[in-house]
């Protein structure tokens, strides 16, 4: 039997996906002001994932610990990754800062070290930004194995080696993986739990570390991506209704469709 497997889950607090974002009158910037936040529900997943593992016992699970990097109001997706199940969570007070991918992941890979974690769960992208790319950083920074977009994750008895079936086209693919090893998650991994009052309340005892930037030194926070501009994706145009299959043909042939 192997030691027991520190955990970690990164999570980041997004507009709530089932709003629909509201771009300034510039059309610069998402607006962010009077919009409700929630935590990205790949992150959601990852600590789901994380939680079942320690609560299926096929593995001992010494801690799992929750970070964030973003604004100061992140701590509230920090306590609900706690009410979860997590067991202590890092903030890391970026401000106002939008890091990018590789800044992120440098962060985390700090962090990996400090709290000499054996697993990785996050998910696989945000839904703000829909990068896709920290957890393959983070896997090449750390020079770790890595399985992205998994379905399903099985750790054997010794907890040194995991097995995740991944979706890919047409099918399901399963890789194989010693740890320690970085995992993102798909959104067919698990149904994440609800939170319940008394657990939001033991929540708030449990250890919240903050930090900033200027704890990470050799962190290069600058921006390698200008964005110039946010705009309304087109609007679709109405459909038509026909009355027969012959009517249906010619509209397919006049929008040059067959």
């Amino acid at each position: 039997m192997s030691k027991p497997l520190r955990i970690l889950v990164p999570i980041k607090r997004v507009i709530d996906p089932q709003l629909r974002p509201r771009i300034n009158a510039a059309g610069t910037a998402v607006q962010k002001t009077g919009v409700q936040f929630s935590v990205n529900p790949f992150d959601d997943i990852a600590v789901e994932e994380a939680v079942r593992i320690r609560e299926a016992k096929k593995v001992p699970v010494e801690s799992i610990h929750a970070v964030s990097i973003g604004p100061a109001k992140a701590q509230e997706a920090l306590l609900t990754a706690m009410a979860k199940g997590a067991d202590s969570s890092t903030l890391v007070d970026a401000q106002d800062s939008e890091l990018e991918p590789l800044a992120v992941a440098k962060i985390l890979r700090e962090l990996v070290v400090q709290q000499k974690i054996d697993l990785v769960i996050m998910g696989k992208q945000a839904t703000d930004s829909d990068n896709n790319n920290t957890g393959q950083m983070l896997a090449g920074l750390l020079n770790w194995p890595q399985a992205t977009n998994a379905a399903r994750v099985e750790l054997d008895a010794t907890g040194t080696r995991a097995t995740v079936t991944r979706e890919v086209e047409g099918g399901e693919e399963v890789v194989s993986a010693a740890l320690p090893l970085v995992v993102t998650t798909d959104l067919r991994l698990n149904t994440p739990r609800y939170v319940t009052l008394p657990n939001k309340m033991k929540a708030k005892k449990k250890p919240m570390a903050k930090l900033n930037l200027a704890a990470f030194p050799g962190v290069d926070s600058a921006a390698r991506l200008n964005l110039l501009r946010f705009e309304e994706p087109p609007a679709r145009a109405p459909g038509t209704v026909v009355a027969s299959v012959d009517e249906l043909l010619a509209k397919l042939r006049e929008a040059k469709a067959v």
